[in-house]
């Protein structure tokens, strides 16, 4: 899951010499066209609110007048700060504009480092939407509706100079963003390589996506470790910096995260999503930033298939 476009923020901290922009969570999308653009969004204004669904929120939320979501907005293309260094864009600040548009409220995106998302849900904002992973871990802490689907990707300099590969990373330094599931399988192959006996992992985990991806621009590490539409987005964005190593793996589906037990507000949104899903909104958002191929079709409470 930057303050910026990748392409600016990188600029200025490697010099003009390096076309680099803004990060965040990519698809399995073939096409790095979409991508490579820079995107407008979609126009949630069309968006119109149902007063069906719009009732089945908790009083609380309803009286607020408003939707407060937590997101880490470094995460390009799902969330991230635009070039006016302020306002939220990304097909999850859509989303959530949307969602809010169907309750009859206004959306508000509250800035929050990933690992703090999940702790806050029902405090500090009523939903967590930051292109999160549901793993049964976060499921004993919250509760989930699905939206999207995406995988696991790695990407190294562009040509592979240190000749990565991805079976055999004992002693190498991988980059991830602090909290995510890439960090947790990093460690489990730091682990797995101390246990055999070779050469140590170092994992080099970040608060935010960018400087991961910054890490290995730079030569601080050898590999850096995201969801798919984050690397893909980030590659587009990098110029001839990065490359993607292997195709995306271990897709599963991501969710927007809820009060543990908060099953009002669980099902209100479940509803609104399923709404934008079969109305069509929900496809035009995510064409609008080239992700469409992790689309699915039902939202789902605490989905038991994750895959």
């Amino acid at each position: 899951m930057a303050m910026q476009s990748l392409k600016k923020i990188m600029a200025g901290m490697l010099g003009a010499a390096m076309l680099l922009a803004a990060v965040a969570c990519g698809t399995t999308d073939e096409s790095t066209d979409a991508k490579a653009e820079a995107k407008a969004g979609f126009d949630v204004s069309t968006v119109k609110k149902d007063d069906t669904i719009a009732a089945m929120l908790p009083k609380s939320v309803a009286d607020s007048g408003e939707l407060t979501v937590g997101m880490e907005l470094s995460y390009a293309p799902a969330e991230f700060v635009g070039d006016d260094g302020k306002t939220p864009e990304g097909y999850d600040v859509d989303l959530a504009k949307a969602l809010g548009k169907v309750f009859g409220l206004d959306t508000k995106i509250i800035s929050s480092t990933f690992d703090t998302i999940v702790p806050s849900v029902g405090t500090k904002y009523d939903l967590g939407i930051t292109a999160m992973t549901i793993t049964q871990e976060r499921m004993d802490a919250v509760d989930f509706v699905s939206y999207y689907k995406a995988g696991s990707s790695w990407a190294v300099k562009k040509g592979n100079p240190e000749h990565i590969d991805v079976n055999d990373l004992c002693g190498k330094k991988i980059a991830v963003q602090v909290g995510t599931t890439q960090e947790e399988e990093a460690n489990e192959i730091k682990q797995q390589c101390a246990v055999d006996g070779k050469a140590a992992v170092e994992v080099m985990p970040s608060k935010l996506q960018t400087d991961a991806a910054t890490a290995v621009a730079t030569g601080k590490a050898d590999v850096f470790y995201a969801d798919s539409p984050v690397v893909g987005y980030a590659i587009s964005q990098t110029g001839d910096a990065l490359e993607d190593l292997g195709s995306a793996e271990g897709v599963v589906k991501q969710g927007i995260a809820i009060k543990k037990g908060d099953t009002e507000l669980a099902k209100a949104v479940q509803a609104a999503m399923q709404h934008l899903m079969d109305d069509g909104t929900y496809m035009k958002i995510l064409e609008a930033w080239g992700v469409e191929s992790g689309a699915i079709k039902t939202a789902e409470i605490n989905p038991k298939d994750l895959d």
